[in-house]
Order: C-alpha cells, then sequence, then structure tokens
C-alpha cells in the first residue's frame, strides 16, 4: 500500500534529474547560457548539482521497494 505513492515520487525525481541533466549537458555542449542573467558555469553547476541530487532522491524513493 505505501509503496504506490513512493514509486511515483522516486519517478517524479529520477525524470526531472534526469531531464534536467540532459538539458543542462546540451545547453553546456552549445554554449547557450543555462540560466539568462548568470555567469554560465555558475549556472550549469548549479543545475548539475540539483539535477544530481534529485537523481539521488529517486534513487533513495525507490530503494526500499
Amino acid at each position: 500500500m505505501e509503496s504506490g505513492p513512493a514509486i511515483f515520487t522516486g519517478m517524479v525525481f529520477a525524470l526531472f534529474g534526469g531531464g534536467l541533466l540532459v538539458w543542462t549537458a546540451v545547453r553546456a555542449r552549445q554554449r547557450q547560457p543555462v540560466a539568462h542573467g548568470v555567469s554560465p558555469v555558475a549556472s550549469a553547476t548549479a543545475a548539475t548539482l540539483v539535477a544530481v541530487v534529485a537523481l539521488v532522491g529517486g534513487a533513495w524513493c525507490l530503494t526500499p521497494l
């Protein structure tokens, strides 16, 4: 019964983290800004960090299943 919300939450975190990581990589490879008005290195680093945290959170939610 409790695994349903954990699966949903884990998948949301994993999809968000994966999508953000791919989007950041594509923007950085094309030398386009990840966030407007912010240093390119700082914005790419912050976006990558958030993506990794979301992926870890998704894995943590899905691990006990």
